[in-house]
């Protein structure tokens, strides 16, 4: 069981080489969280009360990868990585705890994943193809700069500007769009990392080179060309990234129109148990998900396109399973705009609270369209919250992007009363607690004054809530956009409880333990329902309230703990001097050596 919950559980031989094992663990510090305990009952209770206490043996059983000293945190990285720490790691060390950092090498597993292909091609390529890059960060002499002004970079160029005295010289190429680009064939990564693996090696510590070299000036003025495969289907583009032995591999897009979508959790079993998911890492993989082509707005139409097989060391704020990028923290992360991460009110007391659930959203996704928009994630997770669509389809009415869920939750507003024989009702129960809406539309082609024909008559804009007004609910759903949601760490840190379903990738997810400190949802939103009825109760069933705010708080302690802005820092640092080693040609020979006899 436990290592179903794990977030790096693979049924793929090429996935288990590119994959090293995640999870994170830690101690909350607060009195009061310690309080609230998980679900103790019989072994044939709710499946929620199991994957509860699961997450937390799990948690507490990785608590014991913490390290204190540099020595241990030395021998950790030794015995995880088959390497010598990079040089620098010293100071990278002293630089965490000074910041009081929460350090288990588990939790800089997304560096290795994301680094170690590039150990399968020469450190001169590398560093020819960020200098080409058309935005990056260039360090020399202990200084960060760009020629960039877009509003990312700069952001990015401030994160990195705030411990540049600690980095060597490199160029830092950036990936300008919300959609990742770089989707290298599985089998090339396996040849890469085939590679890899025979540089994965320790030195003696007499032929350690423990400094980096300096590079020339970086390039000036206008960059190379870049060819770019845009248009056509990023589906096509995404699925090589999967192993030649999965089903999405060979699941070519599908043809619209999509109306109706096909909604089945055929697809989510290995990552599902019990009907809940029970593997969160494996749920956002949609190798084993092929009908996910239909129901994610970045393989139905990407808002933007440009994708490449080529390796190159791109660096972006999240990404798909397949994509190749490496991965920093997103700019909204380190800038903390008010408008994602809502500090007002985050910290209202759980009781003060509405037993709700709250969601505003744009119709971001994509670029939808009259023929696709019923598969876009946004657009079916409102539809499934309209109490009057909800009722059509407990009518008989089939809905254009959503069905009604499996049987085997047995609903409480799905069974029969016993007094009337009469279904309670879904729609009515939902109406009491849902609170969820788009406030925009964003349709192609573009029509006047903000209408859309082809989505007027299936919804209704909401006004806007501030993420001020959202916390006031205890209830947060947290739904991709045209890729990760922005706002996951506003509500991490907040004492609401997140249900997040997503397919991206971010640098924080080794931290976050599924059923610890968030709740996962599936991509289908299948298990919604079931989720918070098991919280909120419904007729004679009970609510768990005590299990949401335990979940809540402890994900707020949490987030507080290892996802600050100084934890940012930390691994950044950790994962530049790591990208400074595999750019240079002595890279083999380099490593952090001071601790050892």
């Amino acid at each position: 069981m436990l290592k179903r919950l794990s977030n790096s559980v693979s049924h793929q031989p090429q996935q288990v080489l590119r994959f090293l094992a995640q999870y994170v663990a830690g101690i909350p510090e607060s009195e009061d969280i310690s309080k609230i305990t998980a679900p103790q009952g019989p072994a044939n209770g709710h499946p929620i009360d199991n994957l509860v206490r699961l997450a937390d043996e799990r948690f507490d059983d990785l608590t014991s990868a913490r390290t204190y000293t540099l020595s241990a945190a030395s021998a950790a990285y030794r015995q995880r990585r088959g390497r010598h720490p990079p040089p620098g790691f010293d100071e990278w060390h002293a630089f965490a705890t000074k910041h009081n950092a929460v350090i288990v090498e588990d939790f800089f597993d997304q560096i290795y994943r994301d680094i170690e292909p590039f150990w399968g091609i020469p450190a001169a390529t590398i560093r020819k193809d960020a200098d080409d890059f058309e935005m990056r960060i260039s360090i020399r002499n202990h200084t960060a700069s760009s020629e960039s002004d877009w509003f990312w970079t700069l952001i990015w160029l401030n994160m990195t500007s705030s411990i540049e005295h600690m980095l060597p010289d490199m160029d830092i190429a950036l990936n300008s769009m919300d959609e990742p680009r770089i989707v290298v064939p599985s089998e090339t990564i396996d040849e890469y990392m085939a590679r890899a693996a025979k540089t994965r090696k320790m030195a003696p510590a007499a032929d350690v080179i423990s400094s980096y070299d300096s590079l020339p000036p970086p390039r000036t003025g206008d960059n190379p060309p870049m060819t770019w495969e845009s248009g056509g289907s990023f589906w096509d583009v995404a699925r090589r990234g999967c192993s030649p032995n999965s089903l999405s591999r060979h699941s070519s897009e599908p043809i619209v129109p999509y109306e109706p979508v096909n909604i089945s959790t055929r697809f989510a079993k290995p990552h599902m148990e019990n009907g809940y998911v029970s593997n969160y890492t494996l749920s956002t993989d949609f190798c084993h998900q092929p009908d996910l082509q239909s129901l994610e707005g970045i393989f139905l139409r990407p808002l933007s396109m440009k994708a490449t097989k080529t390796l190159l060391p791109l660096f972006g704020g999240s990404k798909l399973f397949v994509n190749n990028e490496i991965l920093l923290p997103a700019p909204v992360y380190w800038s903390e705009e008010d408008r994602f991460m809502g500090s007002t009110g985050s910290n209202a007391p759980w009781e003060d609270k509405l037993d709700k659930a709250s969601w505003r959203g744009l119709g971001t996704g994509g670029g939808d369209e009259k023929d696709n928009w019923h598969g876009y994630q946004r657009h079916r997770f409102v539809s499934m919250n309209n109490a009057t669509s909800v009722a059509a389809a407990e009518n008989g009415e089939r809905q254009m992007n959503f069905v009604l869920p499996d049987s085997e939750y047995q609903l409480q507003a799905s069974i029969p009363s016993n007094e009337t024989g009469e279904v309670e009702g879904l729609s009515k129960w939902l109406a009491e607690w849902s609170d969820v809406g788009l406030v925009d539309f964003i349709c192609l082609p573009a029509e006047k004054q903000g209408e859309c024909s082809y989505l007027d008559p299936h919804f209704t804009k909401l006004d806007r809530k501030p993420l001020a007004e959202q916390f006031k609910y205890k209830y947060m759903p947290d739904i991709d956009g045209n890729s990760f949601s922005g706002r996951y760490l506003g509500f991490l840190r907040s004492t609401s409880l997140p249900i997040k379903a997503t397919v991206w990738r971010e640098w924080h997810d080794d931290r976050l333990v599924a059923w610890k400190h968030f709740v996962p949802m599936d991509n289908r939103f299948g298990d919604y329902y079931a989720i918070m009825e098991y919280f909120l109760g419904a007729g004679n069933k009970p609510s768990h309230d005590n299990v949401a705010k335990k979940i809540a708080l402890e994900g707020q302690d949490w987030a507080k703990r290892v996802l600050r802005r100084e934890d940012m820092q930390i691994y950044v640092l950790r994962l530049l001097l790591e990208y400074a080693r595999v750019s240079s040609d002595e890279r083999e020979r380099m490593g952090f050596v001071a601790d050892l006899p």
